[in-house]
């Protein structure tokens, strides 16, 4: 296999890094185009940066973070996290005892894999179900994380939603709602509820998805459960630093909702000009996707010599060596998707137009088919 573990995954994201910054380093930032959706930002002003001290910031910055997370996500109290998965291990960590068990509802199966990572640390056992399978809330069951956006953007429909929650509670246990992009997807698109405000007592959302923030997560939720979770975190040094915490606070200040429903306008005439050309383009919320499987149909079988999730990758890095457009499947963290997605609520988006974006994906994809029956080729591509 081209990828076979965790370490080859940090090895392609480490190539696909050092390749971004020689790129801004000879062309500059404006060479790199950012489609992932996941770009974020610092967006301080000149007050934050001098008051990013260990102890003099947090006062000030917590205080704006909990007015904007607050009206954002609702819940009685805010904790921020260094990442999201950060706070999905401590809250197991802090809610889950070893031997006892977690269940996970999502739209789509597989989990986000630090769902299960977390558990497996600790001693917890771990179960799915996902959409159209029915709710088992055993003796043993210690939390329900239910997840309102898939990492390919597929959303729990709100009656679903609300079901699972009342039958956890129903049997004394509590519901974190793992919101990473489902806080924005599920509440300014799909128009549901926040999470808190469906009676989930905790909600996680990652504060660079379709926003122009940190990488971090920013929780709400019931307070006693909170100050639980906030226990473990300082513990385990998982929670947000004071740079994280002041950009948290000026990202959700700055967002505006508009910027989704534009991204919402363009995605149509997109995915019509993508999907005369590749068979099983899909549209997401806020752009197009092609799955590692739909790519695979597009290349003779006698072609074919990877995966369709290393297939993905290697197209996914061609895009980003040859046409300086960066996707999830050649950046992404071990246990990402590998589905390639096109998300035009990225702020580079605007600097594309339809027609070139096309020219990219056939120039890139050109190129796959030259080299999909080389392993080695393939490697080079990917760890070079």
């Amino acid at each position: 296999m081209l990828v076979a573990s965790s370490l080859d995954e940090v090895k392609r994201r480490e190539t696909a890094l050092n390749h971004i910054a020689s790129l801004i380093k000879k062309e500059g930032r404006s060479a790199l185009f950012d489609l992932t959706g996941l770009a974020g930002g610092f967006p301080l002003n000149d007050k934050d940066v001098g008051l990013l001290e260990t102890y003099a910031g947090p006062a000030l910055f917590e205080e704006d973070l909990d007015q904007w997370g607050k009206k954002h996500l609702g819940g009685e109290k805010l904790l921020a996290f260094n990442r999201t998965s950060s706070g999905i291990l401590a809250t197991i960590m802090a809610l889950v005892k070893p031997g006892k068990e977690v269940l996970h509802y999502l739209p789509q199966k597989p989990s986000h894999p630090s769902i299960p990572r977390s558990c497996h640390l600790i001693g917890a056992s771990y179960r799915e179900y996902e959409v159209g399978e029915s709710v088992e809330i055993k003796e043993d069951t210690a939390l329900l994380v239910i997840t309102g956006s898939t990492m390919d953007h597929q959303i729990i429909p709100l009656s679903d939603f609300k079901k699972s929650i009342q039958a956890a509670h129903d049997k004394g246990v509590p519901v974190l709602v793992d919101d990473a992009s489902g806080a924005r997807l599920r509440t300014v698109i799909n128009h549901q509820p926040r999470a808190t405000d469906l009676g989930a007592d905790l909600a996680i959302t990652s504060t660079d998805k379709l926003m122009e923030g940190p990488r971090g997560g920013l929780m709400a939720g019931k307070s006693h459960l909170i100050n639980e979770i906030k226990a473990k975190a300082y513990q385990f040094g998982l929670e947000a630093q004071p740079p994280l915490l002041a950009a948290m606070a000026r990202a959700l200040e700055k967002f505006n909702p508009e910027n989704l429903t534009k991204a919402i306008q363009r995605k149509d005439e997109l995915y019509d000009v993508i999907s005369s050309h590749f068979q099983g383009v899909e549209k997401t919320p806020t752009g197009v996707m092609i799955t590692s499987e739909a790519l695979f149909k597009n290349i003779p079988p006698e072609e074919i010599v990877l995966t369709p999730s290393e297939t993905s990758m290697v197209w996914a890095m061609l895009l980003l060596k040859e046409e300086n457009i960066l996707t999830i499947p050649a950046v992404g963290m071990p246990g990402a998707s590998a589905t390639i997605r096109l998300d035009m609520a990225a702020a580079d988006a605007a600097l594309l137009t339809n027609g070139v974006i096309l020219e990219s994906l056939l120039g890139a994809f050109n190129t796959l088919l030259e080299v999909s029956g080389d392993m080695d080729g393939c490697r080079k591509i990917l760890y070079c």
